[in-house]
């Protein structure tokens, strides 16, 4: 199986003993303590999980500004984004060494690690906007990621953590939620041994599925990992529930026995295109997928990155030998109208925009809240069915 980055086995950040996780709690009660952002609260879920390994807590501004602006921390060690605990006041912790971090994502704020604060440092102005350009590619306020990023306060608590709870991913997601340690175990007892990952924060329609397919097709896969992201996302977005139970019908419907794997993550989307499709194979490499799908606008939002940016990073950005992963580079997927299939547009020079079914995801949530299905060459029936109900739930 591929070794996850930067160490041999796993080093998940949850406590799994059952004595030592009712200490720390006990522990925590009594530490001076902070309700964290949803950010800092997905980045400690993450750690827990092993999705981050080998990180082992949040990182100092040294070591993020080197994250942002060349993927690397002081000691080298390859890591694509900052991975910060940003808080708009220290007052309660100020001086102490030891604090409870508490949830504000599940009501009455439980505690969710136990931190070593090894730093209490103030981020400047001109730090901020060199990691928010860097790793955002732009500073527009307007920009959902930026907007988040910035808005959690200037003062980086740095250390260890202990991870006591997996926030609310497990209590509400629990057929969907695995960490990166239990999606290894699962892999390996399938016997997988080429495992392609598929990122989504959208239900998956007819191109989706069939990318899928045509990636495990491309590198002879045992299986793919469709794994979804299941935290906080930008307004208008579909909820995961319903994405979970439309991703699950067309599983179930549309692929061959022991050939998919539908699991999820606890994280806020960054919507950082091009540096959060790196994340993203960093951590699917750690939960034992060999490869990895990036295509067309993967993890962006709006206009602010090109096409294949998310692409291209990887050849001209990511240090030589960071990752073993391997990138499947998919095209825009569509169904040609001359083949009766899905296929990459790159694939179907001959065509024009006319022999393509295209339909922008505004017309086809138009077309979902007035009841309409959109043609089964964009959406399997089944699929579309749950999403109509969906949308005229929220008319």
């Amino acid at each position: 199986m591929i070794k996850p980055v930067g160490s041999d086995t796993l080093q998940p950040r949850f406590v799994y003993d059952t004595d030592k996780h009712h200490s720390l709690m006990h522990e925590a009660e009594s530490l001076p303590s902070v309700v964290v952002s949803s950010q800092a609260a997905g980045n400690a879920v993450m750690l827990g999980a092993g999705y981050f390994n080998p990180l082992k807590g949040y990182m100092t501004i040294g070591d993020a500004m080197g994250c942002a602006e060349n993927m690397k921390m002081s000691d080298g060690s390859f890591f694509p984004v900052p991975v910060l605990c940003l808080l708009d006041n220290v007052d309660a912790i100020r001086d102490a060494k030891r604090i409870a971090l508490r949830d504000p994502n599940v009501e009455g704020n439980p505690v969710l690690a136990v931190m070593d604060v090894n730093s209490i440092e103030t981020v400047s102005d001109e730090q901020m906007e060199t990691m928010t350009s860097r790793v955002y590619g732009t500073t527009d306020p307007e920009h959902p990621g930026v907007a988040a990023f910035n808005g959690q306060g200037r003062f980086a608590v740095s250390g260890p953590i202990d991870v006591l709870s997996f926030s609310y991913f497990q209590s509400d997601f629990p057929d969907t939620f695995r960490t990166a340690v239990e999606i290894r175990n699962e892999i390996q007892e399938r016997g997988w041994k080429k495992i392609v990952a598929f990122q989504t924060r959208n239900p998956m329609h007819r191109a989706h599925e069939e990318l899928c397919k045509m990636a495990m097709d491309a590198v002879d896969a045992d299986g793919v990992v469709i794994h979804m992201l299941l935290g906080k996302l930008k307004p208008g977005d579909i909820p995961a529930p319903v994405r979970d139970a439309a991703i699950r019908k067309m599983a179930e419907l549309y692929f061959p026995p022991n050939t998919v794997s539908i699991t999820g993550y606890g994280f806020d989307m960054l919507y950082a295109g091009p540096r959060e499709a790196v994340l993203h194979a960093y951590f699917r490499q750690n939960m034992g997928a060999t490869h990895f799908i990036i295509g067309r606008d993967h993890a962006g939002v709006g206009d602010y990155y090109g096409a294949f940016d998310a692409q291209t990073i990887f050849d001209n950005e990511v240090p030589e030998g960071a990752l073993d992963i391997e990138i499947f580079k998919a095209d825009h997927t569509a169904y040609s109208k001359k083949l009766n299939r899905v296929v990459m547009m790159r694939d179907a020079p001959d065509h024009s925009k006319e022999d393509f079914v295209l339909l922008s995801g505004t017309k086809v949530r138009e077309m979902l809240g007035q009841g309409m299905a959109p043609p089964p060459e964009f959406s399997r029936p089944e699929v579309a069915e749950i999403l109509m109900d969906y949308y005229q739930s929220i008319k």
